[in-house]
């Protein structure tokens, strides 16, 4: 998914649990489905960021110079402030992007 393109807030935002449990009827259920999908969101970006920094890893392990790379603080910047994985995550919930499905229901 493309996070960047994302409609979560970059703040916290209090919500109506009555409304998050909509849905499943269980509250707790709700929150490990959107703890999940966090996860699974932040591990993500991380690869992410990790693969673009990548390229500006150096091959020569000098302490004595050291470079400022402006594109490489302009990236981790932009991962910065980009919402929470949580935030995220529930915004996805909200909007009935999520899919999960319970087992021990379904029997």
């Amino acid at each position: 998914m493309d996070y960047k393109k994302t409609t979560a807030p970059n703040n916290t935002v209090t919500r109506d649990m009555m409304d998050l449990c909509e849905e499943t009827g269980n509250i707790y259920e709700t929150v490990a489905i959107i703890a999940k999908r966090s996860n699974q969101i932040s591990s993500d970006i991380k690869t992410e960021l990790s693969n673009k920094l990548k390229e500006f890893a150096s091959m020569n392990d000098n302490l004595e110079e050291e470079f400022e790379n402006r594109e490489q603080i302009e990236i981790s910047r932009f991962y910065e402030k980009l919402p929470k994985p949580t935030l995220i995550a529930t915004q996805e919930f909200i909007d009935g992007r999520v899919y999960y499905r319970n087992p021990a229901k379904e029997k």
